[in-house]
């Protein structure tokens, strides 16, 4: 019988490879770049070309996971953020622009965002979901902690 750390270890994997993300930007090149990029560990769901359109597909699709530009055309990619969270506030949203990142850690906090990754360091983005993805499958665990605790006393019973 498998140990918890490998039905653990189990599960995280599972969450990686079924992980959905739409991806939100206003540049063709800059959304077909991303959706290679995270097709090759996950699943793109979808891919949208402003906030508008973002805020649609976000309501449709339920993804897992945002990836939002900042320089949208009609909405920025913070109000974008702010409106998603609003609607889902579980989901976690990577903002990933070419703007400073570190000048937009508030505003991009107070609008939900987990995350702002710059477009010159994009090597960051995957480790960065990776990362994302690993605190909501352990934040996950202790909902099954209680029934993996009976499962185990079950079978020890018999």
């Amino acid at each position: 019988m498998p140990s918890n750390d490998e039905k653990v270890e189990g599960a995280n994997t599972g969450v990686y490879m079924n992980l959905r993300i739409l991806i939100v930007d206003d540049s063709q090149t800059t959304r077909r770049v991303l959706s290679a990029l995270v097709n090759s560990r996950w699943t793109v769901c979808g891919v949208a070309e402003n906030g508008k359109s973002a805020l649609k597909k976000f309501r449709e699709l339920k993804p897992d996971l945002v990836l939002l530009d900042l320089g949208l055309p009609d909405i920025d990619g913070l109000e974008v953020g702010r409106q998603i969270h609003a609607i889902d506030p579980n989901i976690p949203l990577i903002l990933f622009t070419m703007s400073d990142p570190w000048s937009l850690e508030g505003a991009a906090r107070s609008a939900g965002i987990s995350r702002v990754i710059s477009k010159s360091e994009g090597w960051k983005l995957m480790d960065c979901i990776e990362q994302i993805v690993s605190e909501s499958a352990v934040s996950a665990l202790p909902a099954k902690a209680p029934a993996q605790a009976r499962s185990k006393s079950r079978s020890a019973g018999h």
